[in-house]
């Protein structure tokens, strides 16, 4: 007599599905998309973040002490071992990364605040614009700062008179205040966004706590900035013929009517 467990003629048992353990692999669009991704929010932090924070707190914030204070920081940061291959692939490559796949993402997206008009996104977005404006400010910085006038790697005495020249500017004192903010925010939240993605902090009371440090921070920044840029303008300058041949790269003219004077 057969059993009920019996096979019926002309059907063949099919063996059990084995489930796999293990997290089952990405397919290939969405791998290199979530790493990407990855790569973008952890470059913003280090070693993009870590370069603004030292930027903004401890070398322009040297300038509150004076010129000469602030050239030492220069000619520190300028002398350090290998310093073309510690700004390649610590600042510019990663900076010019985190811009270009954030624009990316930026493009891709779509925006909803018009839609829902939570202050999540209104944030959100915030950090997409201010990111736009921070790599044009970081570009024009660079650019003016590295690659016109007198080189401050062989003149660090020059710095001060150098960033003055361009703050005692309005338009470009107004462009340094937006570049600054734009900048300080997008780090501060960052750090928030980058917490969240990675969920190194969870929950909705940690994540306020975090989202009020990360608010305190931008502050900070933004006040460490302001200072260093309120002691760019209100330091006594050189004459026009001194400051002149400072901007166009020829430091030599005037050492003669500089012998032994020192800098205010």
């Amino acid at each position: 007599m057969a059993s009920a467990s019996s096979t019926a003629p002309g059907v063949t048992k099919k063996a059990p599905k084995m489930v796999a353990h293990g997290v089952a692999p990405l397919r290939a669009g969405q791998g290199s998309s979530f790493v990407l991704r990855r790569l973008h929010s952890l470059s913003g932090i280090v070693p993009v973040g870590a370069f603004l924070f030292e930027h903004i707190l401890i070398s322009n914030s040297t300038a509150i002490s004076g010129p000469d204070a602030y050239a030492r920081q220069v000619s520190f940061l300028a002398n350090l071992p290998l310093v073309f291959f510690l700004e390649l692939f610590g600042i510019w490559l990663p900076i010019a990364f985190h811009a270009l796949y954030g624009f990316y993402i930026w493009f891709r997206g779509d925006g909803n605040t018009a839609a829902y008009p939570w202050s999540g996104n209104w944030m959100y977005t915030a950090q997409r614009w201010t990111g736009g404006i921070a790599f044009v400010y970081i570009l024009w910085h660079t650019y003016t700062m590295r690659f016109t006038g007198v080189d401050l790697h062989d003149n660090p005495m020059a710095s001060f008179g150098k960033v003055q020249g361009e703050v005692m500017h309005t338009g470009l004192f107004l462009f340094y205040v937006v570049g600054l903010v734009a900048a300080s925010w997008h780090f501060a939240y960052g750090i928030w966004l980058f917490s969240a993605k990675w969920g190194i902090v969870s929950g909705d009371k940690a994540q306020k706590r975090l989202l009020r440090l990360c608010l305190g921070l931008f502050l900070v920044l933004c006040g460490a900035g302001f200072a260093s840029l309120y002691s760019f303008r209100s330091r006594p300058i050189a004459d026009d013929d001194q400051n002149r041949a400072l901007l166009h790269g020829n430091p030599k003219a005037t050492q003669s009517a500089d012998a032994g004077k020192p800098v205010r």
